[in-house]
């Protein structure tokens, strides 16, 4: 399977994900690509960590894990984000239609 610059397995093979973060939408959906990175709207404000919280159950939804096999490595309060999902079976440019 061809990697593309928005997602790579790690040396454990877990799915990282680049991203690309919009706050405020009216609902959750990953939109496309922008500058190497999956572009998601989120439903939620960046305020206490809301927008993280609903960007994980988005993530552990689409990828049908739990939630905590969804960790956020980088950009806590930042909207370029690296997420690494333990045990993914799931084809990432499948579930979002991105090839």
């Amino acid at each position: 399977m061809p990697q593309m610059s928005w997602y790579r397995y790690d040396g454990t093979n877990n799915l990282v994900l680049t991203l690309h973060i919009q706050t405020g939408a009216k609902i959750t959906e990953a939109v496309g690509l922008l500058r190497g990175a999956l572009k998601i709207r989120l439903a939620a404000a960046p305020v206490e960590g809301k927008a993280n919280s609903t960007l994980i159950k988005f993530l552990a939804v689409q990828f049908d894990v739990p939630n905590g096999q969804v960790r956020l490595k980088q950009g806590g309060k930042s909207r370029h984000k690296v997420i690494v999902i333990h045990r993914s079976v799931h084809d990432p440019r499948v579930l979002f239609n991105i090839g």
